[in-house]
């Protein structure tokens, strides 16, 4: 037991780690006794571990097989009840605090221990895939939670674009699944409240509050890809336009415009021809690119553009 628990709080560190696989965004899970997915998480002990980072390294490598490259800091996910009715403080009971990190790899190799897989980012939340339009069941799940009222609607509006006036902001993630949980059109605020679901519900559940621990994640990798190169942490070292492209795409939720991408990727200056082939196109041969890494005197280096087709 962490120090702590005895006052009703235990620490905890969750890790998110994502890359690109089959030209979706996919990330390290594992599996837990329910049959959900879980992210890696193990408890701090302010006697055995000396800093979070290193606690946080050695037990996603114990548990998935997988060594962690860099690592930041996403937020720290406290709120009394949100994780599960046993995270409640009470009689036998412990607030559980979990500090969540986020790490990018170009490296989709299988865990090799108890059971880790990369799942896909979107079967979690298939709503976040724009690519394929509205999604049917949200739109008719608010608009009956919202019942009329015209706050709920306009939140419900503003968030899921239902309207045209609207424009979808892909990087609030995390906004339309705390909307979703209020909604109870996701099936962890059943859970929470010791309830089972009336009708199927969207995305794939995951253990504790990790679901929204990855729509942290996720929101945040969006948000990094205008302003910096992050997308590049997520390729391997050589790649096509192409592939560029479709990653961008897999971690937006968006189709890009191809002609825009890429002007926009030749503008920031932050790739360079490998004067190679990819012969793994299926078609004509396409020309193989690097990324250049930052300027050497200013360090910086800019992010991408999202061109969205119309």
């Amino acid at each position: 037991m962490t120090q702590g628990a005895e006052d009703g709080v235990r620490i905890g560190l969750s890790a998110v780690v994502m890359t690109l696989k089959d030209r979706q965004a996919v990330v390290l899970t594992t599996p837990t006794e329910d049959g959900s997915r879980a992210l890696p998480f193990g408890p701090f002990d302010p006697v055995r571990d000396r800093t979070f980072e290193r606690a946080l390294r050695d037990f996603v490598t114990a548990q998935t097989g997988f060594r962690l490259g860099f690592v930041e800091q996403l937020y720290t996910f406290g709120d009394a009840g949100r994780a599960s009715p046993r995270a409640t403080p009470g009689p036998g009971r412990h607030r559980e605090v979990s500090v969540g990190y986020l790490a990018l790899t170009p490296d989709a190799t299988e865990g090799q221990t108890h059971d880790a897989r990369w799942d896909a980012v979107f079967e979690f939340f298939p709503w976040e895939d724009r690519r394929g339009g509205h999604d049917a069941r949200i739109t008719e799940g608010l608009h009956a939670w919202a019942d009329g009222d015209e706050h709920r609607l306009a939140r419900a509006r503003a968030l899921f674009a239902l309207t045209p006036e609207h424009r979808w902001n892909e990087e609030r993630v995390l906004e339309r699944y705390e909307l979703l949980y209020e909604a109870r059109l996701v099936a962890e605020a059943w859970r929470d409240a010791d309830l089972s679901p009336t009708q199927p519900m969207p995305g794939r559940i995951m253990s504790s509050d990790h679901r929204r621990i990855l729509a942290t994640a996720l929101g945040r990798l969006r948000s990094k890809l205008k302003y910096r190169p992050v997308l590049f942490d997520l390729t391997p070292g050589v790649f096509t336009l192409s592939e560029l492209q479709a990653g961008a795409e897999a971690v937006s939720g968006l189709s890009l415009h191809k002609q825009n991408f890429r002007r926009g990727v030749e503008r920031t200056g932050l790739v360079e021809p490998t004067g190679q082939l990819s012969s793994t196109t299926g078609g004509r041969p396409a020309e193989l690119f690097r990324f250049k890494g930052v300027d050497a005197q200013t360090g910086a280096a800019p992010g991408l553009s999202l061109p969205a087709q119309r």
